[in-house]
């Protein structure tokens, strides 16, 4: 085991960020994907982004890859960090003004972003992240954990939308999914960008800095 371990450490990501949610769902199936995903970027030496706390699915795999020996980066705005709203976060706390300061301190501190299962918040998270990859303000992969088929269909709307003309073909295949964490993260080490190159050469780190969205500088 431990010689595989030492042939996985050259993976191209340094952190992933992951969205889940901040619940633990009605299946065991979800917790397990998340304990799965946790051992795997433990395995290939990849650090953890999430959005902190320590309840829901965001604290199985922070603490899992927090105990496997990873650097964890919880960021969290400073109104949701008292213990009785998110728990206590492991690892290094980065605490923010707001949620829109949080996706881009999260997106910024990452290489490639994955989805669990969650809700809302999950969701908001992952379609930002692939509408920046479309419009080339980033080349980060992102990946779609599909446990049990929970993102069929968000998958199933995206080949709608593609056949009534809202999203081309080649910003369909912008969204890596696989139902396992080996898998889909094998996948994302072979990803190549997709994208629509709309903002060219905007300068994302920059955009970050002023705590904006890096669609709100489209007008720059």
């Amino acid at each position: 085991m431990e010689k595989e371990v030492v042939g996985m450490s050259e993976s191209r990501f340094k952190r992933i960020c992951v969205f889940c949610g901040s619940s633990h769902g009605r299946k065991r199936s979800y917790q397990d994907a998340a304990i799965d995903l946790a051992h795997e970027l433990v395995s290939r030496n990849i650090d953890l982004v999430y959005g902190g706390g320590s309840v829901g699915l965001m604290g199985l795999i922070s603490q899992a890859v927090y105990d496997g020996g990873r650097h964890v980066i919880g960021v969290i705005p400073k109104t949701l960090m008292p213990r009785e709203i998110t728990g206590v976060t492991v690892g290094e706390v980065k605490a923010v003004a707001d949620m829109h300061q949080r996706k881009a301190e999260m997106a910024r501190r990452s290489d490639a972003f994955i989805a669990l299962p969650g809700g809302y918040g999950t969701l908001e998270e992952l379609l930002e992240v692939i509408t920046w990859a479309q419009l080339g303000i980033h080349d980060k992969p992102v990946g779609l954990l599909n446990v049990d088929g929970y993102y069929n269909s968000l998958l199933s709307f995206i080949d709608k939308a593609v056949e009534e003309g809202f999203i081309n073909r080649g910003a369909q295949n912008i969204i890596v999914s696989a139902p396992t964490a080996k898998e889909l993260v094998k996948k994302l080490e072979e990803y190549s960008p997709c994208h629509d190159r709309v903002v060219c050469k905007l300068k994302w780190e920059s955009e970050q800095q002023i705590g904006q969205s890096p669609v709100c500088g489209l007008t720059r």
